[in-house]
C-alpha cells in the first residue's frame, strides 16, 4: 500500500489591512499547530507587481487531513475572519503534491 500524498492548498486574496492579516494568521498557527490533521508548512507570497495581491500555500500530508482540517469549527471561523479582511473573496485551489525537489 502506498503512502498518502500530500496535499497544497493555494489561498489567493488581495487585502489592504496586512498587518491585521498576519496578526490572525500567527492566531491561527497557535490553534492549528501540532494538531493531526493540521497543516505541516506554510508559504506567504506578495505579488511584486498587484499591490495588496498575496498567496499562501498550505501544505498537508494529505487530502483526507486537509478535509479532516476543512471540517473543523475553528477553521471555518479562520476563514470568516480571513474574508471580511479580504477586499474581494478569496479563491482557493486544491492540489495534490506530484513531485518535490529540494535544491542545496
Amino acid at each position: 500500500m502506498s503512502a498518502p500524498q500530500r496535499f497544497v492548498q493555494i489561498i489567493d486574496f488581495e487585502t489592504d489591512r496586512i498587518d491585521e492579516m498576519r496578526a490572525l494568521a500567527e492566531e491561527g498557527e497557535q490553534r492549528f499547530t501540532g494538531r493531526a490533521d493540521g497543516p505541516t508548512r506554510r508559504l506567504v507570497l506578495k505579488d511584486r507587481s498587484r499591490p495588496n495581491h498575496y498567496l499562501v500555500v498550505i501544505e498537508f500530508d494529505s487530502y483526507e487531513e486537509a478535509m479532516r482540517n476543512n471540517d473543523d469549527p475553528e477553521t471555518g471561523k479562520f476563514a470568516e475572519q480571513m474574508a471580511a479582511l479580504c477586499t474581494r473573496p478569496p479563491t482557493f485551489t486544491d492540489c495534490d503534491v506530484q513531485d518535490t525537489t529540494e535544491f542545496e
